[in-house]
């Protein structure tokens, strides 16, 4: 019953705060402008990340029993990524370019407090001996700040349809809440099911045609919290197989961006550097149109999120 007061509450938070949002980022002139790269033919606000964030934040401070260690320092990890978001996306109103390093610093260093914070991936059951290989504390962290850092990256970067962001990052979040309910991990769960919420909200805004955009500030802050759900639950006492189980529920963006930067270095170019090289922009470019393409990735990665329930059943 709790998960799914929880999910109304995010819900309604997120569906009643993007309106106003809305009309304060046109007040303004938050809004993202089209280019010759981008799909949309009128400026469209830009400011939903605020309310994906606090729909979160505030439901999981709630529904978790308030302020705690891991609550803080997710708070934190959270705020920062939001804020170098923010930033990034102003920037991109005066079609400014804002440095990658600076982002690149503020998204590692918000993966390393959700490190500290006792969010490890600490290492896996050998399915053989079924004995636990606890790695070294220096490939914990090298793996834990990746990772987070990965999957920020990579829900930015198929952030590029109405919709297509939103729908695979509810999808993903299913299925970690899924994986969470049966490996018992109840605050895992949690967090899965707020974040739903909080993007089937956000989803009946930006819907094809889109009235708001989260802009990097919600598309990064949705990849936090998804790698950290992950951690905290996915990857928790899993074996060499399992190990899957969140790369697959997170299928579509990972090993879209996978390919993206291996053919961005491949041909000498910044990996942050927008281009059309995303699956999406591919799939439009094969004739399909906006509202085929989102939903033929939605059901991939839905696929994807099955065959990582099925291996969860399986217990490989």
């Amino acid at each position: 019953m709790n998960y799914f007061i929880a999910f109304f509450t995010a819900f309604l938070i997120v569906y009643l705060l993007i309106p106003q949002l809305k009309k304060f980022a046109i007040k303004i002139d938050f809004v993202d402008k089209p280019t010759s790269r981008k799909i949309h033919k009128n400026p469209v606000p830009g400011l939903a990340g605020i309310a994906i964030f606090l729909g979160f934040i505030v439901t999981y401070l709630f529904f978790n029993g308030g302020i705690n260690s891991k609550s803080i320092a997710l708070l934190i990890g959270s705020l920062m990524i939001l804020s170098i978001g923010i930033i990034d996306d102003w920037f991109k109103t005066k079609r400014k370019e804002f440095p990658a390093l600076p982002k690149f610093i503020v998204q590692m260093g918000a993966a390393v407090v959700a490190y500290q914070s006792g969010m490890v991936f600490y290492g896996f059951t050998n399915p053989i001996t079924h004995e636990y290989v606890l790695l070294p504390v220096i490939l914990q962290f090298i793996l834990t700040v990746t990772w987070i850092f990965g999957v920020t990256t990579v829900i930015n970067f198929i952030d590029g349809l109405d919709g297509l962001a939103g729908g695979i990052s509810a999808i993903s979040a299913v299925t970690l809440f899924i994986v969470a309910l049966a490996k018992g991990q109840v605050n895992s769960a949690m967090m899965a099911i707020i974040l739903t919420g909080v993007l089937i909200g956000y989803l009946r805004y930006n819907k094809q045609p889109a009235q708001i955009y989260m802009g990097d500030a919600g598309a990064t802050f949705i990849g936090y919290i998804l790698g950290v759900i992950a951690l905290d639950g996915a990857f928790k006492q899993a074996t060499v197989l399992s190990l899957l189980i969140p790369i697959l529920a997170l299928g579509v963006p990972i090993f879209d961006n996978i390919f993206v930067v291996i053919k961005r270095f491949l041909e000498g170019k910044s990996v942050y550097k927008a281009d059309r090289s995303q699956v999406h922009y591919r799939l439009l470019s094969a004739g399909l149109n906006q509202k085929q393409v989102v939903t033929f990735l939605c059901l991939v990665n839905f696929c994807m999120g099955l065959i990582s329930i099925i291996l969860l059943l399986l217990k490989v």
